[in-house]
C-alpha cells in the first residue's frame, strides 16, 4: 500500500514521502498514530501543492536574507562600553549588545544567535562582524566600538 508520510518513520522514511509499505503496517501501526496517510489522488494532489507552497516561501525568505546582508554591509553599528587603564573592556561587547544596539540604531531585529564573533570584543575599534541570515547567506557588519 502508498503511504504519505505525515511525519518521519524510522526505517520507512522522513516527513512528506511517498512509501510503500505492507497493508497490516499501514492499518495497525501508521493510521492509528497519525504518522501517514492513504496515497489517494486527492491526498497526492494536497501534498504536491503544500510542496510548491513550501519550495516558494523558503525563495521568498531566501531572498530577504539577501536584501537584508547587502544593506547591513552598509550599516555602523555603534556600542558603548567602559573600559580601564589601557584601553581594555570591562567584561567584552557580547552578540546580544549588538543585536540590541543595531534594533535602537538601524530598526532591524537579528536574533542574537545568529550573529557570530570569532573572538570576544574586549578593546575599543571598528570590527567586521558575521551575520548569519538564512541558510547558505550570510552577511557582514560593521561594529564600531567605543567608550561610554
Amino acid at each position: 500500500m502508498k503511504v504519505i508520510l505525515n511525519a518521519d518513520v524510522k526505517g520507512q522514511g522522513k516527513k512528506g514521502q511517498i512509501v510503500n509499505v505492507s497493508d497490516g503496517y499501514a492499518r495497525n501501526f501508521l493510521f492509528p498514530k497519525n504518522l501517514a496517510k492513504e496515497a489517494t489522488a486527492d491526498n497526492l494532489n494536497a501534498a504536491k501543492i503544500k510542496e510548491e507552497a513550501d519550495l516558494a516561501r523558503i525563495a521568498r525568505e531566501k531572498e530577504a536574507a539577501k536584501q537584508l546582508a547587502a544593506k547591513l554591509k552598509t550599516l555602523k553599528v555603534e556600542v558603548s562600553a567602559k573600559a580601564g587603564a589601557g584601553g581594555r573592556l570591562f567584561g567584552s561587547v557580547t552578540a546580544s549588545d549588538i543585536a540590541d544596539a543595531l534594533k535602537t540604531q538601524h530598526k532591524i531585529e537579528i536574533d542574537r544567535h545568529k550573529i557570530v564573533l570569532e573572538d570576544n570584543i574586549k578593546q575599543f575599534g571598528t570590527y567586521t562582524v558575521k551575520v548569519k541570515l538564512y541558510n547558505e547567506v550570510s552577511g557582514e557588519m560593521s561594529v564600531v566600538v567605543k567608550e561610554a
